[in-house]
């Protein structure tokens, strides 16, 4: 039987602990509340009926 590799474990312990905490540096950079919901501010009527976001307007 194959022996377990403890620092490959801890190391992808790590690794997954700091891109949670770059995430938490991003969202809160960007101003967003940390619990996952989107209530600061309202939705417009296109967003809660599914239909995707316009287009910006051409340039040239």
């Amino acid at each position: 039987m194959a022996t377990p590799n403890y620092s490959y474990e801890k190391r992808q312990r790590e690794l997954a602990k700091k891109r949670k905490k770059e995430e938490k540096l991003k969202r809160k950079a960007e101003g967003k509340p940390d619990d996952g919901s989107e209530a600061a501010e309202p939705t417009p009527n296109d967003a809660a009926a599914g239909l995707p976001p316009a287009a910006p307007p051409a340039e040239g």
